[in-house]
């Protein structure tokens, strides 16, 4: 799927590869392998793989871990009811791991060498970006993970694993280093139209757009160190906002996220998903009970109503434990694209899977304006410079806004449950709970927020292989069968990443 969207982006650009006639006979070339990739191609084929899995298996550990979707199936042994019970195993990873590895990584570090060399600092500043922000990923899933020898091919096939914490140091130094490369005089090559992120002919109408995303991303980082150390997060964010060089995300428009079309085999990875394997996700009863009890005007954009012809509409999430069944409500529109079609409710009160034709043009979100809202909204709670009421109804509005929710629906919300009260700790847990549904779609950091605060309280399923929510995953098993300097196999899940003790 993934690589018959890439054909299509490089098609549609006109990039094609030309082998020569004098190697063709070559019997040790192989003709159809591109040797050296140009800037413009390299940098579509890693944005396309980060897009895919922002909505692929890191995206459904970490959604299932956090109670946003459901594994309860109406289909016996599906994967994902095992992960809704926490049963991830070491090869489960092994697909997300050789994808952000070999093939994102592999031509981000591309792209910043050939940058280099060729004297292109705005390519160079654009791969840095999306380097930290997926090693950002993988440090908050696996914690300790190859960084400072990794992407030296064959000159080294066995990278030691450096330490959560100090990858973290070296890509806020990255993020950083992207800024100034971005704010370079000249640029002898520049993303243009071969960008599915931030796309423009005209590199300079985005290029404020990636240095704004790159100082969000700090400031995502700099939260995370809350619970390891307050006192660094608050120290590190407040210098960040307090820079008068620094701009942030202002607005949806400036949103990271990669687009899907309504075309085949270039619809988004979640719809792809779901199309293909029916029955397989669900809308979780957490998020959904959460979102009832505030009577949110987002619930029938994220999910479908059941009884699907209750009027006025109602809503209901799968616990595990649950009956096999179709009778909950599914994952809609804001995830999948515009729907299409009149289902036919059952018997049960449910809709078959493919009752509803989605487009799949629904973009997959890595991080949005709204995140930045909150992470203000929290920062301010802490001590950090800014209001943290008026963050958080900025939040609040730019996820409706988002969703599509109409704007006297979402003054009748702000009216309801818009005002920060009760003690700071209370406070933390509106802004968290805001935040969590608010970034429904995003991969990893619902998680990684409910590790680092505690909020929206999870119970772990009566039939989860630990008793406790996951902390960290394991070690794909490539790395244990492959690499000698890998460590040993977690224990289980419960090891902690660094900022999480």
């Amino acid at each position: 799927m993934k690589r018959a969207y890439i054909k299509v982006v490089f098609l549609s650009l006109g990039i094609f590869s030309v082998t020569s006639c004098k190697k063709y006979l070559d019997i040790n070339t192989d003709p159809d392998s591109i040797s050296d990739a140009p800037l413009a191609q390299l940098l579509t084929s890693a944005q396309v793989s980060l897009g895919f899995e922002g909505g692929s298996d890191l995206f459904r550990f970490s959604t299932l871990i956090a109670q946003q979707m459901s594994g309860q199936p109406a289909v016996a042994n599906a994967q994902t009811f095992d992960f809704d019970r926490y049963n991830i195993s070491g090869s489960d990873e092994n697909n997300v791991w050789g994808s952000m590895n070999a093939t994102t990584l592999s031509d981000l570090e591309l792209i910043i060498k050939k940058a280099a060399s060729s004297g292109s600092p705005y390519y160079g500043g654009v791969a840095k970006i999306l380097k930290a922000y997926e090693y950002q990923l993988m440090v908050d899933a696996w914690g300790d993970i190859p960084y400072s020898e990794t992407q030296q091919l064959e000159k080294n096939t066995k990278p030691k694993y450096d330490k959560g914490e100090d990858i973290y140091k070296a890509i806020t130094q990255l993020l950083t280093d992207a800024v100034a490369d971005l704010n370079a005089a000249s640029s002898v090559q520049s993303p243009a139209a071969n960008s599915v992120i931030y796309t423009n002919a005209d590199f300079s109408k985005v290029k404020g757009n990636w240095i704004k995303l790159a100082n969000t991303l700090k400031m995502r980082i700099f939260l995370h160190y809350s619970k390891k150390d307050r006192a660094f997060a608050v120290a590190q964010l407040t210098s960040l906002i307090n820079d008068p060089n620094a701009s942030f995300m202002a607005s949806t428009a400036d949103n990271f996220q990669m687009v899907f079309y309504n075309v085949s085999k270039q619809q988004n990875p979640i719809q792809q998903f779901e199309s293909s394997r029916a029955n397989y996700l669900f809308a979780n009863d957490r998020m959904v009970s959460l979102m009832v009890g505030k009577s949110d005007p987002r619930l029938p954009f994220y999910f479908t109503p059941f009884p699907f012809n209750s009027n006025p509409a109602t809503y209901k999430g799968a616990k595990p434990g649950d009956p096999v069944s179709i009778n909950y409500s599914r994952v809609h529109a804001y995830l999948r694209g515009a729907a299409s079609g009149s289902p036919t409710m059952q018997a049960g009160g449910g809709i078959t899977s493919g009752a509803y034709v989605y487009t799949g043009a629904a973009p997959i979100r890595m991080l949005t304006y709204q995140e930045y809202c909150f992470i203000r909204a929290e920062a301010a709670l802490m001590g950090a410079p800014g209001d943290a009421q008026t963050w958080f109804t900025n939040g609040i509005k730019a996820s409706m806004q988002d969703a599509g929710v109409a704007s006297g629906d979402v003054s009748t919300y702000l009216t309801a449950n818009g005002t920060l009260t009760g003690s700071p700790d209370q406070q933390l847990q509106q802004v968290i709970e805001e935040k969590y549904v608010a970034i429904f779609g995003q991969s990893m950091e619902p998680w990684t927020d409910y590790r680092r605060t505690g909020y929206p309280t999870l119970t772990p399923p009566s039939n989860a292989v630990v008793n406790q929510v996951p902390r960290s995953l394991y070690y794909p098993q490539s790395e244990m069968d492959l690499n000698p300097n890998a460590p040993k196999q977690k224990p289980d899940l419960l090891q902690k990443i660094f900022w999480d003790n």
